[in-house]
């Protein structure tokens, strides 16, 4: 879109994100386990940035660590900046929930002891704001003062998706937003997260449902094993894997329900024993000594790519 090549400063920023798990593997022997080894990307205002990838890839880490609620033992090192301003401890309490909001992966985020309408409202929300959310998600009204142990799997889902955008943020982080709704209701909601983004505000969809996320996304970022292996417009995923720059990106199309579930050999890496140079190369076609190396997110053919046989 038009207004998406105009913008010069990302609403959210994230270069060369690592992330680690302080834990004791043997007594008292203590290590550090880096799950996320290199996450880049960048969200702009009024676009929509898919992020897909296979379980384990870091997708829900990333969320986690740009609203600063990684666990205790969690330490990162890179850079996350948001409308240009290092995302700090102190900023990140300072944003979440207002500027910044999440929709999270599990509904057990809600509180278990408060009534979902006092939840969806918060301290900044109205009544009138709560019950407009509730209609365009078919809540019933009464469904406020039920707490979240009374409500099913996809009303919980709703609820959560509407205490983030009662009133419009400028960065939504939405973990999974679709799973448990029925198909009418997640294209509603990712409609939904279109308009939000068309006023200006940026929006990270983490996502397994490439096909809904192609609907409304502007670009798409691909993960594997903890890395940006691949972010291309979202026009290139609907070409075709001929489109694409990266193997695994290729392959992850190829995988998709449409294209006969062609699988490649191999799983991803585990974390605590990832090789040295492309995190993918002993499942791709194109190996070679080159892959051996460090391997930098480039700029290829309008998207950018990590991957020395790109063009």
């Amino acid at each position: 879109m038009n207004e998406l090549e105009k913008a010069t400063s990302p609403v959210l920023e994230v270069q060369d994100l690592q992330i680690a798990f302080s834990m004791y593997r043997r007594g008292l022997r203590k290590t550090n386990l880096r799950v996320i080894s290199s996450l880049s990307l960048s969200v702009r205002q009024g676009e929509i940035l898919a992020v897909v990838g296979s379980s384990g890839s870091g997708k829900s880490l990333l969320a986690h660590a740009i609203l600063g609620i990684l666990p205790p033992n969690a330490s990162t090192a890179g850079s996350i900046r948001y409308n240009g301003e290092e995302l700090t401890p102190a900023l990140q309490r300072k944003y979440r929930g207002t500027e910044i909001a999440l929709i999270p992966q599990s509904v057990d985020y809600l509180d278990p002891l408060m009534r979902v309408g006092a939840q969806v409202m918060g301290t900044r929300g109205s009544r009138e704001q709560q019950r407009a959310a509730f209609d365009r998600y078919g809540l019933e009204r009464r469904a406020a003062r039920l707490f979240p142990f009374q409500l099913s799997g996809g009303m919980a889902r709703r609820v959560l998706v509407s205490t983030a955008v009662l009133s419009p943020p400028k960065l939504i982080v939405a973990d999974e937003p679709t799973p448990g709704l029925g198909i009418e209701m997640a294209m509603e909601t990712l409609r939904h997260f279109r308009e939000i983004a068309d006023t200006g505000a940026g929006v990270l969809l983490i996502t397994h449902d490439i096909d809904l996320a192609l609907g409304i996304a502007d670009r798409i970022a691909v993960f594997y094993a903890g890395t940006t292996v691949e972010i291309a417009p979202a026009a290139d995923f609907k070409t075709g894997a001929e489109a694409l720059r990266h193997p695994y990106s290729r392959a992850f199309i190829d995988a998709l329900p449409q294209n006969a579930f062609r699988p490649i050999p191999g799983t991803q890496p585990y974390a605590g024993a990832l090789p040295s140079g492309c995190l993918f190369a002993d499942r791709c076609p194109l190996r070679s000594d080159a892959c051996g190396g460090e391997i930098e997110l480039r700029a290829v053919r309008g998207g950018e790519v990590r991957c020395v046989h790109a063009s």
